[in-house]
């Protein structure tokens, strides 16, 4: 078989003896040398070699197919190889790779294979490549759709938030810093004492109380690599081989924080006693911290919310009191230009008139303020207008409890709760 067919003969193969084929043909091709074959996500040939780890150059006497994506408005374009002949100089070793992509029981497949002098070669270059790989820098590990994706935007966000511009209540700030601090510089007496190095922590509370800003500025702060679970559901995978996907990743990062923001939307029934032994099972956590958020903690199976293994830390974001929001208007103030600044007897007055918002309101309070202090050019003090769109908030958001309420109260499960015998 010519050269320049190589990868066109194997893909006009049946879907289950490309492999083989493959294989078979690269023995023949290159006798006495060593081959390994793998499918693994971890082999990120690409960006190993956009890393300066390596070089690459294709094989010119067959057709290299590569994929390219627009990835969005000022960005650089995103090039990926679907089939290529590839040879790699790694080390001071040549060394020919394959990579083939093609579909497979309704998966698709991306095969490759490493062709080198000697087994030791192949296996340490395949080695070091998926140590790589897997390593976690400058980025954000996002699961999706039943994939891993690397995101730097994420990232670049995270690094903006921090505990000095975030307020809570009763010294909460502080628990949970010193928490986490401690844990991850504990590994030596965990493992002195035989406990278990791992760790479940649980954040509790209504929505707009500070939940993903602290989670934010915890990966910030401790600079350990951050794996976040979008959702477990995707077009062909289940959700159970989704949540064995994500475990085994974390795994294989540790230490790391594996962030499951919505953790009540995240599982269901069906999934969660495979959750449950992912998270207490026979596989070892070592080193992985569970940080999960929750709007809705009732929503949660007990086995989930309480039994101590799993979860065994759970933090209350509440309201915020009157210290609290006077305290998050004062940050708020400082930002602002002074013809925007509220007085100071007018922050006291904001802080009594505010009682039952969420730090997400009291945000929204200020831009709404702005935005209509701006669009009438100034002419009321802003005082004024802070106070009279807080109580425009207030009515919104009974009209938004009454609305809810209505809801809950026409639901079937509401229904049959209160038809009685």
């Amino acid at each position: 078989m010519g050269l320049e067919n190589f990868i066109q003969d194997a893909l006009e193969k049946p879907s289950d003896y490309i492999a083989y084929h493959i294989g078979r043909e690269l023995v023949e091709l290159h006798p006495g040398k060593a081959i390994i074959e793998g499918d693994t996500g971890s082999f990120n040939l690409e960006g190993f070699v956009r890393a300066g780890q390596c070089s690459i150059v294709h094989e010119t006497s067959l057709y290299n197919h590569t994929k390219t994506e627009w990835i969005g408005r000022g960005k650089r374009l995103r090039r990926s190889i679907e089939n290529a002949w590839t040879n790699v100089l790694w080390q001071g070793h040549l060394l020919d790779v394959v990579l083939v992509t093609f579909t497979q029981r309704c998966y698709t497949s991306r095969h490759f294979w490493i062709v080198a002098d000697d087994q030791q070669t192949a296996e340490r270059f395949f080695t070091t490549v998926c140590d790589w790989s897997n390593e976690v820098r400058g980025e954000v590990l996002s699961f999706h759709d039943g994939e891993w994706t690397r995101s730097k935007e994420l990232y670049h966000a995270i690094k903006s938030a921090s505990f000095d511009s975030l307020v809570l209540r009763d010294g909460l700030k502080a628990e949970i810093q010193s928490d986490f601090a401690q844990f991850f510089r504990s590994r030596a007496v965990y493992e002195q004492y035989g406990i278990p190095w791992k760790r479940g922590v649980l954040f509790v509370g209504p929505p707009g109380n500070g939940k993903t800003h602290t989670v934010k500025a915890l990966v910030n702060q401790l600079g350990q690599p951050c794996l976040y679970v979008k959702a477990f559901k995707s077009e062909y995978e289940t959700d159970e081989e989704n949540i064995r996907r994500v475990f085994a990743r974390a795994r294989m990062t540790t230490p790391c924080l594996l962030v499951m923001e919505d953790l009540d939307s995240l599982i269901d029934d069906k999934s969660r006693a495979f959750f449950l032994n992912e998270m207490d099972g026979f596989a070892a956590n070592t080193g992985v911290v569970v940080l999960a958020t929750t709007n809705h903690p009732e929503r949660l199976d007990p086995a989930i919310r309480e039994r101590p293994s799993r979860f065994d830390r759970k933090y209350h974001f509440y309201l915020p009191g009157p210290v609290e929001r006077e305290q998050y208007a004062a940050l708020w103030n400082e930002k602002l230009q002074s013809d925007l600044r509220v007085s100071e007897i007018g922050l006291q007055d904001l802080a009594q008139a505010t009682d039952g918002f969420s730090f997400a309101y009291l945000k929204e309070l200020f831009l709404s303020s702005m935005m209509h202090w701006l669009s009438n050019a100034g002419i009321s003090s802003m005082d004024d207008v802070v106070r009279n769109q807080a109580t425009l908030l207030r009515s919104q958001m009974s009209e938004a409890n009454a609305s809810r309420n209505s809801r809950d109260d026409s639901s079937p499960q509401t229904k049959a709760a209160s038809a009685g015998p």
